[in-house]
């Protein structure tokens, strides 16, 4: 470092914004589509160049230093400035451009949002999307403090007065069980009957966690929880090896429904959690953000009259 001159490189900032947000270096580098030499390399850059540490370990989770807020607190104005401005010079040219990130959880990430992002991509191909993903309490966090443009989250999160929340999808849960005769009749599976069963949940703190967890209590029964996931791929594998049962998005098994790799039972009362559009409700749109908007919009439209998203 010169005397007067830092060499910060915007891209290894990015990825210390990927790292806090996320609480993780793995995490971040999935993100990000960078290895986990790639993640290390970026932030031993910008601690030489600063000359002090920029993370610290808490636990599992990786944090920031004093230092580390400071950076990304005054990094993150400096981006939403230079995104602004690139925004104006293409309303100039009347194109929609400009960077918009996104978080939202995993089942939405890989089940209700490749087919509208790839719409959004081909409407307005100048347009930047950063997908983040999280649970939906982190998500609706980063958005309150302005990191995170818009989320796709699990109904309710404390959001206070700060956040405009609507409706996206309502999703239906339901249980998978390994395939076989025994479950081919499809009858409603209860709270009490599911929970003699071995059962693989989704980990704890997580809003679908709460809502499945809720769901046994009203039935006054006590799952016999062998595993807790936080992946629902890998809940759908171990279902699938015949360790145990599960209570899922039907979004997340209709494709293993259809081919016989998993029984899929509806519950008995019916399960359902709400998944929102949540933004910041101070904060007129950018144009970059209002279309995006506009196409979640549509198709949760297309969603409540049956169609996919």
């Amino acid at each position: 470092m010169t005397e007067n001159t830092l060499d910060i490189n915007p891209a290894h900032v990015r990825t210390l914004q990927a790292i806090v947000r996320s609480g993780s270096f793995s995490r971040a580098g999935e993100t990000l589509h960078l290895s986990q030499p790639a993640i290390s390399h970026h932030v031993r850059h910008l601690e030489r160049e600063l000359d002090v540490p920029l993370l610290i370990r808490r636990g599992r989770r990786v944090a920031p230093t004093e230092a580390g807020a400071i950076l990304l607190e005054h990094a993150g104005r400096a981006f939403k400035a230079l995104d602004e401005a690139r925004e104006a010079i293409q309303r100039l040219r009347g194109r929609v451009a400009g960077r918009v990130s996104l978080g939202t959880g995993a089942t939405a990430s890989i089940y209700l949002l490749p087919a509208l992002l790839r719409r959004v991509r081909a409407r307005h191909p100048q347009l930047e999307l950063v997908v983040v993903t999280g649970n939906s309490g982190e998500i609706a966090s980063a958005v309150s403090r302005g990191e995170l443009d818009v989320g796709i989250v699990t109904l309710p999160v404390p959001v206070g007065r700060s956040l405009h929340v609507s409706l996206f999808y309502v999703d239906r849960l339901v249980a998978i069980a390994p395939p076989g005769p025994r479950r081919r009749g499809r009858r409603p599976v209860t709270a009490s009957e599911l929970a003699r069963e071995p059962v693989i949940l989704y980990e704890r703190g997580g809003t679908i966690r709460r809502v499945v967890d809720d769901w046994f209590r009203r039935g006054r029964a006590t799952p016999n929880i062998v595993m807790e996931l936080g992946n629902a791929e890998a809940t759908k594998k171990l279902v699938g090896a015949g360790l145990g049962f599960s209570v899922v998005s039907e979004v997340a098994v209709k494709a293993e429904a259809r081919t016989g790799a998993l029984s899929l039972i509806p519950l008995r009362p019916a399960l359902h959690r709400k998944i929102g559009i949540i933004r910041r409700r101070d904060r007129a749109p950018r144009p970059a953000l209002q279309a995006f908007l506009t196409a979640l919009e549509s198709a949760a439209r297309r969603v409540r009259g049956g169609t996919n998203p």
